[in-house]
């Protein structure tokens, strides 16, 4: 009796640590945003299988909002819609094939469907006007973490724990 007390108390010992262990070195995902051109790192921000963020900023030449919408899939990137109200200087004016074009009760153009991979996703931050990260609902000023014309990167990097 004394000798299976002693057997539970072990094997319940090791369970702990290989769950602790688990825990431990379980590795992560995370939206990363670097500067472009020296990989400095300005965030970081756990984003799982199937979820969503997005990048708004304003048209510099007809000065109405645009957001890109992407997903993470598969561990990549894809850019899944772009929002917008005004056709301008590269604003998208066609649909490619299998893309959807619907309007929201605001005014806003939505090409949807879009679906193509875009890892290392970079944008210069505005000089006069912001780009807005929005990710797990919060936004962010990428001109207050990463400073006026910062070329940045986006990507989906797996991360160890420590």
């Amino acid at each position: 009796m004394i000798r299976s007390v002693r057997h539970r108390k072990a094997a319940a010992t090791v369970i702990v640590a290989i769950i602790a262990a688990a825990l431990l070195f379980h590795p992560r995902h995370y939206l990363t945003l670097r500067d472009r051109d020296t990989g400095e790192l300005y965030g970081r921000y756990a984003l799982g299988e199937g979820e969503r963020f997005s990048i708004g900023f304003t048209h510099s030449i007809n000065l109405s909002p645009v957001i890109d919408v992407y997903q993470i899939e598969n561990g990549d990137i894809y850019v899944e819609e772009t929002v917008y109200y005004h056709f301008g200087a590269g604003v998208q004016t066609q649909l490619n094939e299998g893309e959807t074009l619907s309007y929201g009760e605001d005014g806003s153009m939505v090409v949807g469907n879009i679906h193509q991979k875009r890892n290392n996703v970079g944008y210069i931050v505005g000089t006069v006007y912001d780009h807005i990260l929005t990710v797990d609902g919060q936004q962010i000023s990428l001109r207050d973490l990463c400073g006026r014309n910062a070329a940045v990167r986006f990507n989906y990097e797996f991360l160890m724990p420590w």
